[in-house]
């Protein structure tokens, strides 16, 4: 019986963990300066959260072990996709950087190779 309560006090704490951190991709989406860093915010974090709630959730029902990791195999292999598909697509679109943005690696990287850059 104490060893159920250790271990959802450990996965509840890991649960919580996993909520900050979703609570802070969501602050920062709202908070930073333009879609590339906020594209950032929300993927890193909501990341992190996502994996640390999912693993609550292994610690606290193990029997659900097996599902719980596809899921996060899941969350790992869509959650980078998705948000370099969405800040290529808001580049390519010629979506406004934030004014203290200094170097544009992407675009140099364009401009290099002698791909038609159109001024922004």
């Amino acid at each position: 019986m104490l060893d159920d309560a250790i271990r959802e006090a450990i996965g509840s704490f890991v649960v919580l963990m996993g909520a900050f951190f979703l609570f802070s991709a969501g602050l920062g989406v709202l908070r930073m300066p333009d879609a590339f860093t906020r594209i950032q915010a929300g993927t890193k974090a909501s990341t992190l959260g996502n994996l640390l709630v999912l693993g609550g959730l292994g610690v606290i029902h193990p029997d659900w072990a097996l599902k719980l990791l596809v899921i996060a195999g899941f969350v790992l292999m869509t959650n980078p996709v998705s948000s370099h598909a969405l800040a290529r697509a808001a580049h390519i679109i010629r979506i406004p950087m934030a004014g203290s943005t200094v170097v544009d690696a992407l675009r140099e990287d364009e401009t290099a190779n002698g791909h038609k850059v159109d001024a922004p």
